[in-house]
Protein backbone atom coordinates (compact mmCIF):
# COMPACT_ATOMS: atom_id res chain seq x y z
CA UNK A 1 0.00 0.00 0.00
CA UNK A 2 1.29 3.36 -1.10
CA UNK A 3 1.76 6.15 1.64
CA UNK A 4 -0.83 7.95 -0.28
CA UNK A 5 -2.86 4.88 0.08
CA UNK A 6 -2.40 4.76 3.98
CA UNK A 7 -3.37 8.31 4.58
CA UNK A 8 -6.53 7.88 2.66
CA UNK A 9 -7.30 4.83 4.58
CA UNK A 10 -6.85 6.90 8.03
CA UNK A 11 -9.14 9.43 6.87
CA UNK A 12 -11.45 7.27 5.64
CA UNK A 13 -11.31 5.66 8.50
CA UNK A 14 -11.43 8.79 10.82
CA UNK A 15 -14.12 10.11 8.28
CA UNK A 16 -16.03 6.80 8.96
CA UNK A 17 -15.50 7.73 12.48
CA UNK A 18 -17.11 11.29 12.45
CA UNK A 19 -19.66 10.16 10.29
CA UNK A 20 -20.52 7.06 13.17
CA UNK A 21 -20.65 10.29 15.94
CA UNK A 22 -22.95 12.52 13.79
CA UNK A 23 -25.50 9.52 13.01
CA UNK A 24 -25.04 9.03 17.01
CA UNK A 25 -25.61 12.19 18.18
CA UNK A 26 -29.18 12.74 15.74
CA UNK A 27 -29.97 9.81 17.48
CA UNK A 28 -29.41 10.50 20.34
CA UNK A 29 -31.93 13.52 20.27
CA UNK A 30 -34.28 11.14 19.49
CA UNK A 31 -33.61 8.30 21.99
CA UNK A 32 -33.73 8.67 25.78
CA UNK A 33 -30.60 9.31 27.48
CA UNK A 34 -28.58 6.17 28.92
CA UNK A 35 -28.98 6.35 32.31
CA UNK A 36 -25.49 5.92 33.92
CA UNK A 37 -24.06 4.53 37.76
CA UNK A 38 -20.45 4.65 38.20
CA UNK A 39 -18.94 2.70 40.66
CA UNK A 40 -15.01 4.02 41.78
CA UNK A 41 -15.25 7.95 41.11
CA UNK A 42 -11.07 8.46 41.56
CA UNK A 43 -9.33 8.94 38.77
CA UNK A 44 -10.12 6.33 36.24
CA UNK A 45 -13.72 6.95 36.87
CA UNK A 46 -13.80 10.69 35.93
CA UNK A 47 -11.68 9.87 32.52
CA UNK A 48 -14.91 7.28 32.01
CA UNK A 49 -17.08 10.15 32.74
CA UNK A 50 -15.92 12.77 30.19
CA UNK A 51 -15.77 10.41 27.69
CA UNK A 52 -19.55 9.58 27.77
CA UNK A 53 -20.02 13.03 27.78
CA UNK A 54 -18.05 13.62 24.97
CA UNK A 55 -20.07 10.75 22.95
CA UNK A 56 -23.45 12.48 24.63
CA UNK A 57 -26.97 10.85 25.37
CA UNK A 58 -26.11 9.83 28.98
CA UNK A 59 -27.38 10.86 32.06
CA UNK A 60 -25.26 10.31 34.97
CA UNK A 61 -27.86 9.67 37.50
CA UNK A 62 -25.95 7.82 40.41
CA UNK A 63 -21.97 7.67 41.90
CA UNK A 64 -20.28 5.20 44.47
CA UNK A 65 -17.24 5.17 46.53
CA UNK A 66 -15.73 4.32 49.70
CA UNK A 67 -13.94 7.67 49.26
CA UNK A 68 -16.31 10.96 50.29
CA UNK A 69 -14.07 12.82 49.03
CA UNK A 70 -13.64 11.87 45.81
CA UNK A 71 -17.61 10.98 45.79
CA UNK A 72 -17.98 14.68 46.73
CA UNK A 73 -15.87 15.97 44.45
CA UNK A 74 -16.89 14.06 41.44
CA UNK A 75 -20.93 14.98 42.38
CA UNK A 76 -19.68 18.71 41.76
CA UNK A 77 -18.63 17.97 38.73
CA UNK A 78 -21.53 16.12 37.35
CA UNK A 79 -23.58 19.14 38.95
CA UNK A 80 -21.78 21.59 36.89
CA UNK A 81 -21.64 19.20 34.15
CA UNK A 82 -25.35 18.14 32.84
CA UNK A 83 -27.30 20.33 36.22
CA UNK A 84 -29.54 17.76 38.95
CA UNK A 85 -28.20 16.13 41.69
CA UNK A 86 -27.17 12.48 41.24
CA UNK A 87 -27.67 10.25 43.78
CA UNK A 88 -24.47 9.34 45.94
CA UNK A 89 -23.74 5.83 47.59
CA UNK A 90 -21.01 4.16 49.74
CA UNK A 91 -21.97 0.84 49.10
CA UNK A 92 -22.13 -0.16 45.32
CA UNK A 93 -24.80 -3.20 46.47
CA UNK A 94 -27.37 -0.28 47.58
CA UNK A 95 -26.66 1.91 44.40
CA UNK A 96 -27.79 -1.13 42.17
CA UNK A 97 -30.65 -2.13 44.18
CA UNK A 98 -32.45 1.56 44.16
CA UNK A 99 -32.56 0.70 40.58
CA UNK A 100 -33.58 3.46 37.69
CA UNK A 101 -29.75 3.01 36.12
CA UNK A 102 -29.23 1.12 32.44
CA UNK A 103 -25.55 0.82 32.48
CA UNK A 104 -22.60 0.95 34.95
CA UNK A 105 -19.23 1.86 34.71
CA UNK A 106 -16.62 -0.01 37.09
CA UNK A 107 -13.53 1.90 37.71
CA UNK A 108 -12.81 0.17 40.74
CA UNK A 109 -9.37 -1.81 41.46
CA UNK A 110 -9.39 -5.27 40.19
CA UNK A 111 -9.96 -7.52 43.46
CA UNK A 112 -13.30 -5.67 43.01
CA UNK A 113 -14.84 -6.13 39.47
CA UNK A 114 -15.63 -9.55 39.91
CA UNK A 115 -18.05 -8.77 42.69
CA UNK A 116 -19.20 -5.99 41.39
CA UNK A 117 -19.39 -7.44 38.12
CA UNK A 118 -21.81 -10.42 39.04
CA UNK A 119 -24.01 -7.70 41.38
CA UNK A 120 -24.31 -5.27 37.81
CA UNK A 121 -25.65 -8.56 35.53
CA UNK A 122 -28.08 -9.04 38.57
CA UNK A 123 -29.25 -6.03 38.78
CA UNK A 124 -29.78 -6.15 34.93
CA UNK A 125 -27.85 -3.30 33.41
CA UNK A 126 -25.20 -3.22 30.85
CA UNK A 127 -21.50 -3.02 32.08
CA UNK A 128 -18.53 -1.02 31.27
CA UNK A 129 -15.89 -2.55 32.98
CA UNK A 130 -11.92 -1.32 33.46
CA UNK A 131 -9.06 -3.53 32.97
CA UNK A 132 -7.78 -6.45 33.48
CA UNK A 133 -11.32 -8.56 34.01
CA UNK A 134 -10.88 -9.70 37.75
CA UNK A 135 -7.73 -10.03 39.77
CA UNK A 136 -7.39 -14.01 39.18
CA UNK A 137 -8.42 -16.65 36.56
CA UNK A 138 -11.13 -18.32 38.38
CA UNK A 139 -12.92 -14.87 39.03
CA UNK A 140 -12.49 -14.01 35.35
CA UNK A 141 -14.07 -17.93 34.48
CA UNK A 142 -16.92 -16.85 36.79
CA UNK A 143 -17.67 -13.62 35.01
CA UNK A 144 -17.74 -15.48 31.54
CA UNK A 145 -19.89 -18.31 32.47
CA UNK A 146 -22.42 -15.31 34.09
CA UNK A 147 -22.42 -12.94 31.16
CA UNK A 148 -22.88 -16.04 28.77
CA UNK A 149 -26.45 -16.53 31.26
CA UNK A 150 -27.14 -12.70 30.28
CA UNK A 151 -27.22 -12.33 26.53
CA UNK A 152 -29.35 -9.35 26.46
CA UNK A 153 -26.61 -7.45 28.17
CA UNK A 154 -23.95 -5.54 26.61
CA UNK A 155 -20.46 -5.68 27.90
CA UNK A 156 -17.66 -3.61 26.93
CA UNK A 157 -13.80 -4.26 28.92
CA UNK A 158 -11.39 -1.24 28.89
CA UNK A 159 -9.31 -2.41 26.00
CA UNK A 160 -9.58 0.87 24.62
CA UNK A 161 -6.21 0.18 22.01
CA UNK A 162 -8.78 -1.64 20.25
CA UNK A 163 -10.11 1.58 19.27
CA UNK A 164 -6.90 2.64 17.94
CA UNK A 165 -6.44 3.48 13.79
CA UNK A 166 -2.75 2.36 13.95
CA UNK A 167 -3.53 -0.66 15.92
CA UNK A 168 -6.25 -1.62 13.41
CA UNK A 169 -4.13 -0.96 10.44
CA UNK A 170 -1.28 -3.15 11.90
CA UNK A 171 -3.95 -5.77 11.96
CA UNK A 172 -5.81 -5.59 8.69
CA UNK A 173 -2.11 -5.72 6.90
CA UNK A 174 -0.85 -8.61 8.68
CA UNK A 175 -4.61 -10.81 8.37
CA UNK A 176 -3.79 -10.10 4.86
CA UNK A 177 -0.36 -11.13 4.65
CA UNK A 178 1.58 -8.16 4.11
CA UNK A 179 3.94 -9.11 6.87
CA UNK A 180 4.52 -12.72 5.68
CA UNK A 181 4.42 -14.68 8.24
CA UNK A 182 5.40 -13.15 11.53
CA UNK A 183 8.42 -14.98 13.42
CA UNK A 184 8.86 -13.21 16.72
CA UNK A 185 7.12 -10.35 18.54
CA UNK A 186 8.40 -7.91 21.08
CA UNK A 187 6.18 -5.60 23.60
CA UNK A 188 7.34 -3.42 25.91
CA UNK A 189 6.99 -0.25 28.00
CA UNK A 190 9.55 1.77 29.84
CA UNK A 191 8.70 4.57 31.81
CA UNK A 192 9.84 6.02 35.35
CA UNK A 193 7.47 5.00 37.67
CA UNK A 194 6.50 7.91 40.45
CA UNK A 195 6.49 6.38 43.47
CA UNK A 196 5.15 7.75 46.72
CA UNK A 197 5.75 7.63 50.69
CA UNK A 198 5.13 3.76 51.18
CA UNK A 199 5.55 4.26 55.05
CA UNK A 200 2.65 2.63 56.95
CA UNK A 201 0.06 5.42 58.56
CA UNK A 202 -3.47 6.06 59.52
CA UNK A 203 -5.84 6.48 56.37
CA UNK A 204 -7.52 9.98 55.12
CA UNK A 205 -10.70 10.62 57.02
CA UNK A 206 -12.87 10.48 54.51
CA UNK A 207 -11.59 6.63 53.00
CA UNK A 208 -13.14 3.58 54.01
CA UNK A 209 -9.68 1.79 53.93
CA UNK A 210 -11.32 -1.29 55.62
CA UNK A 211 -14.02 -1.32 52.67
CA UNK A 212 -11.70 0.13 50.18
CA UNK A 213 -9.50 -3.50 50.69
CA UNK A 214 -12.54 -5.36 50.49
CA UNK A 215 -12.45 -8.95 49.22
CA UNK A 216 -8.19 -8.46 49.14
CA UNK A 217 -5.76 -8.72 51.74
CA UNK A 218 -6.07 -6.25 54.34
CA UNK A 219 -2.56 -3.51 54.47
CA UNK A 220 -1.18 -1.27 56.49
CA UNK A 221 -2.30 1.81 54.30
CA UNK A 222 0.47 4.19 53.02
CA UNK A 223 -0.01 6.49 49.93
CA UNK A 224 1.73 4.50 47.60
CA UNK A 225 -0.68 1.63 47.87
CA UNK A 226 -3.95 3.97 48.04
CA UNK A 227 -5.49 5.84 45.52
CA UNK A 228 -4.13 4.99 41.79
CA UNK A 229 -0.90 3.79 43.47
CA UNK A 230 -2.20 0.47 44.00
CA UNK A 231 -1.60 -0.76 40.35
CA UNK A 232 2.49 -1.72 41.36
CA UNK A 233 1.41 -3.74 45.08
CA UNK A 234 1.09 -7.18 44.50
CA UNK A 235 -2.26 -7.78 46.47
CA UNK A 236 -3.99 -5.37 44.40
CA UNK A 237 -3.10 -4.28 41.06
CA UNK A 238 -0.52 -6.97 40.95
CA UNK A 239 2.35 -5.19 38.84
CA UNK A 240 3.09 -3.07 35.44
CA UNK A 241 2.95 -6.01 33.48
CA UNK A 242 -0.73 -6.85 34.72
CA UNK A 243 -2.25 -2.99 35.10
CA UNK A 244 -0.77 -1.52 31.78
CA UNK A 245 1.15 -3.99 29.94
CA UNK A 246 -2.10 -5.41 29.39
CA UNK A 247 -3.07 -3.23 26.58
CA UNK A 248 -0.53 -4.24 24.51
CA UNK A 249 -0.50 -8.34 25.28
CA UNK A 250 -4.59 -7.49 23.94
CA UNK A 251 -3.25 -5.82 20.76
CA UNK A 252 -0.93 -8.50 20.18
CA UNK A 253 -3.60 -11.27 20.65
CA UNK A 254 -6.09 -9.23 18.49
CA UNK A 255 -3.51 -8.54 16.07
CA UNK A 256 -2.86 -12.58 15.04
CA UNK A 257 -5.88 -13.78 16.37
CA UNK A 258 -3.77 -15.75 19.16
CA UNK A 259 -5.58 -17.90 22.40
CA UNK A 260 -4.08 -17.82 25.21
CA UNK A 261 -0.14 -18.75 25.39
CA UNK A 262 0.17 -22.29 25.86
CA UNK A 263 3.84 -21.64 27.75
CA UNK A 264 5.29 -19.06 29.57
CA UNK A 265 8.08 -18.09 31.33
CA UNK A 266 9.58 -15.15 33.40
CA UNK A 267 11.98 -13.38 35.16
CA UNK A 268 12.12 -10.16 37.46
CA UNK A 269 13.26 -8.47 40.19
CA UNK A 270 13.48 -5.25 42.34
CA UNK A 271 16.77 -3.86 41.32
CA UNK A 272 15.90 -0.32 41.90
CA UNK A 273 12.92 -0.15 44.46
CA UNK A 274 13.69 -3.19 47.15
CA UNK A 275 11.32 -2.07 49.65
CA UNK A 276 8.84 0.79 48.13
CA UNK A 277 6.81 -1.99 45.78
CA UNK A 278 6.38 -5.58 45.36
CA UNK A 279 6.01 -6.12 42.06
CA UNK A 280 9.03 -6.31 39.51
CA UNK A 281 10.89 -3.03 38.30
CA UNK A 282 12.45 -5.04 35.72
CA UNK A 283 10.86 -7.64 34.33
CA UNK A 284 10.98 -9.86 31.22
CA UNK A 285 8.73 -12.63 30.20
CA UNK A 286 8.34 -15.12 26.99
CA UNK A 287 4.92 -16.45 26.04
CA UNK A 288 4.32 -19.01 23.64
CA UNK A 289 1.61 -18.41 21.58
CA UNK A 290 1.04 -22.14 19.63
CA UNK A 291 4.70 -21.25 18.46
CA UNK A 292 5.13 -17.44 18.15
CA UNK A 293 7.33 -16.41 21.04
CA UNK A 294 6.42 -12.78 22.01
CA UNK A 295 9.03 -11.32 24.72
CA UNK A 296 7.58 -8.72 27.23
CA UNK A 297 9.94 -6.38 28.73
CA UNK A 298 9.72 -3.89 31.29
CA UNK A 299 11.96 -0.97 32.97
CA UNK A 300 10.55 1.41 35.87
CA UNK A 301 13.40 2.56 36.66
CA UNK A 302 14.39 5.69 34.22
CA UNK A 303 17.40 4.73 32.40
CA UNK A 304 17.40 7.24 29.23
CA UNK A 305 16.20 5.70 26.10
CA UNK A 306 18.26 4.89 22.87
CA UNK A 307 15.24 5.94 20.93
CA UNK A 308 12.12 6.76 23.21
CA UNK A 309 9.70 6.56 20.20
CA UNK A 310 10.25 2.92 20.80
CA UNK A 311 9.52 2.94 24.51
CA UNK A 312 6.04 2.40 24.42
CA UNK A 313 4.82 -0.47 21.64
CA UNK A 314 4.57 -3.27 19.72
CA UNK A 315 7.87 -5.03 17.56
CA UNK A 316 6.32 -7.79 14.86
CA UNK A 317 8.81 -9.54 13.27
CA UNK A 318 7.94 -10.75 9.96
CA UNK A 319 9.34 -12.63 6.81
CA UNK A 320 8.57 -9.32 4.89
CA UNK A 321 9.36 -7.06 7.18
CA UNK A 322 9.31 -5.54 10.24
CA UNK A 323 6.18 -3.52 11.74
CA UNK A 324 6.29 -1.11 15.07
CA UNK A 325 3.12 -0.18 16.76
CA UNK A 326 1.75 2.03 18.89
CA UNK A 327 -1.24 3.60 20.40
CA UNK A 328 -1.33 6.67 17.66
CA UNK A 329 1.51 5.75 15.01
CA UNK A 330 2.86 2.87 13.37
CA UNK A 331 5.77 2.49 11.10
CA UNK A 332 7.02 -0.32 8.31
CA UNK A 333 10.52 -1.47 7.53
CA UNK A 334 9.90 -3.27 4.26
CA UNK A 335 12.61 -6.86 4.37
CA UNK A 336 16.32 -5.36 3.10
CA UNK A 337 15.00 -2.07 2.59
CA UNK A 338 15.68 -0.14 5.87
CA UNK A 339 15.84 3.42 4.06
CA UNK A 340 12.33 3.02 3.00
CA UNK A 341 10.79 2.56 6.12
CA UNK A 342 7.41 4.37 6.01
CA UNK A 343 5.92 5.88 9.29
CA UNK A 344 2.15 6.76 9.58
CA UNK A 345 0.61 9.28 12.53
CA UNK A 346 -2.81 8.30 13.63
CA UNK A 347 -3.80 10.21 16.55
CA UNK A 348 -7.28 9.75 18.10
CA UNK A 349 -9.00 9.83 21.50
CA UNK A 350 -9.06 6.32 22.26
CA UNK A 351 -11.21 6.92 25.88
CA UNK A 352 -13.97 8.42 23.58
CA UNK A 353 -13.84 6.48 20.83
CA UNK A 354 -14.45 2.91 23.06
CA UNK A 355 -17.07 4.68 25.36
CA UNK A 356 -18.87 5.05 22.05
CA UNK A 357 -18.82 1.48 20.89
CA UNK A 358 -20.15 0.49 23.88
CA UNK A 359 -23.18 3.47 24.18
CA UNK A 360 -24.07 2.23 20.52
CA UNK A 361 -23.94 -0.92 21.81
CA UNK A 362 -26.58 -0.69 24.07
CA UNK A 363 -28.41 1.46 21.33
CA UNK A 364 -28.36 -1.15 18.60
CA UNK A 365 -28.70 -3.95 20.85
CA UNK A 366 -25.25 -5.90 19.92
CA UNK A 367 -22.16 -6.90 21.15
CA UNK A 368 -19.43 -4.28 21.83
CA UNK A 369 -15.96 -4.59 20.66
CA UNK A 370 -14.28 -6.41 23.59
CA UNK A 371 -16.18 -9.23 24.75
CA UNK A 372 -15.80 -10.92 28.04
CA UNK A 373 -13.97 -14.19 26.82
CA UNK A 374 -11.72 -11.75 25.11
CA UNK A 375 -10.94 -9.86 28.45
CA UNK A 376 -10.68 -13.45 29.81
CA UNK A 377 -7.74 -14.32 27.54
CA UNK A 378 -5.84 -11.12 28.00
CA UNK A 379 -6.47 -11.35 31.35
CA UNK A 380 -5.05 -15.02 31.94
CA UNK A 381 -2.14 -13.93 29.63
CA UNK A 382 -0.75 -11.51 31.88
CA UNK A 383 -1.53 -13.59 34.81
CA UNK A 384 0.17 -16.74 33.39
CA UNK A 385 3.52 -14.31 33.40
CA UNK A 386 3.14 -13.35 37.28
CA UNK A 387 2.09 -17.07 38.16
CA UNK A 388 5.62 -18.34 36.25
CA UNK A 389 7.21 -15.50 38.81
CA UNK A 390 6.25 -16.88 41.53
CA UNK A 391 6.81 -20.42 41.08
CA UNK A 392 10.28 -20.14 38.95
CA UNK A 393 9.84 -22.28 36.36
CA UNK A 394 7.61 -22.03 33.20
CA UNK A 395 3.76 -22.22 33.46
CA UNK A 396 2.14 -24.54 30.84
CA UNK A 397 -1.44 -23.91 30.09
CA UNK A 398 -4.12 -26.49 29.07
CA UNK A 399 -6.47 -24.69 26.05
CA UNK A 400 -9.24 -27.45 26.47
CA UNK A 401 -9.37 -27.34 30.14
CA UNK A 402 -8.91 -23.81 30.57
CA UNK A 403 -6.66 -25.41 33.73
CA UNK A 404 -2.63 -24.59 34.16
CA UNK A 405 -0.91 -27.94 34.64
CA UNK A 406 0.22 -28.91 38.32
CA UNK A 407 -1.06 -28.82 41.04
CA UNK A 408 0.73 -26.06 42.89
CA UNK A 409 0.04 -23.85 39.53
CA UNK A 410 -3.58 -23.96 39.69
CA UNK A 411 -3.41 -23.41 43.41
CA UNK A 412 -2.61 -20.31 41.67
CA UNK A 413 -5.37 -19.50 39.67
CA UNK A 414 -7.61 -18.61 42.64
CA UNK A 415 -7.09 -16.33 45.27
CA UNK A 416 -8.85 -16.68 48.87
CA UNK A 417 -11.23 -13.74 50.05
CA UNK A 418 -10.87 -12.18 52.70
CA UNK A 419 -14.09 -12.94 55.77
CA UNK A 420 -16.90 -12.08 55.55
CA UNK A 421 -16.46 -12.25 51.42
CA UNK A 422 -17.20 -14.97 49.60
CA UNK A 423 -14.99 -16.06 46.18
CA UNK A 424 -17.70 -16.69 43.41
CA UNK A 425 -15.99 -19.71 41.88
CA UNK A 426 -16.69 -23.02 43.31
CA UNK A 427 -15.29 -25.63 41.45
CA UNK A 428 -17.08 -25.60 38.12
CA UNK A 429 -15.22 -27.24 35.36
CA UNK A 430 -14.70 -25.07 32.03
CA UNK A 431 -17.80 -26.14 29.77
CA UNK A 432 -15.94 -25.07 26.48
CA UNK A 433 -16.83 -22.00 23.85
CA UNK A 434 -19.71 -23.44 22.33
CA UNK A 435 -22.68 -21.46 24.80
CA UNK A 436 -20.18 -18.63 23.80
CA UNK A 437 -20.13 -18.32 20.52
CA UNK A 438 -23.58 -19.23 20.09
CA UNK A 439 -23.87 -15.88 22.31
CA UNK A 440 -21.88 -13.64 20.46
CA UNK A 441 -23.66 -15.32 16.88
CA UNK A 442 -26.92 -14.05 17.88
CA UNK A 443 -25.77 -10.43 19.00
CA UNK A 444 -25.18 -10.20 14.93
CA UNK A 445 -27.95 -11.13 13.55
CA UNK A 446 -30.32 -9.63 15.93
Amino acid sequence: MSEMNRRAFLNMATGAWVASSLTASRAETEAPPVRIGLIGCGWYGGVLLDAAYKVGGVEVVALCDVDQRHLRETADKVRQRQGGEPRTFRLYNEMLAAGGLDAVFIATPPHWHALQFLAALDAGVHIYCEKPLAYDIRECQVMVRAARAHPDRVIQIGFQRRQSPAIREVRERVQRGELGQVRQVDVQIHYSAGLLDSTPQDPPPELDWELWCGPAPKLPYSPQIGHKSWRLEKEYGHGHLVDWGIHLIDAVRWILNLDVPRRVEAWGALVRYAGRITTPDTMTAVFDFDGIPVVWRHRLWGAQEYDPDTSNGVFLYGDEGTIFVTDHRWTFIPRGKPAERKTTEAKTDLARLHMEDFLTAIRQRRAASCTVSDAYRSTAAVKLAMMALDLGRPVKWDSKTHEVVGDEAVRLMKRDYRAPYVHPWHGEPWSGDTAERRVERAWRVS
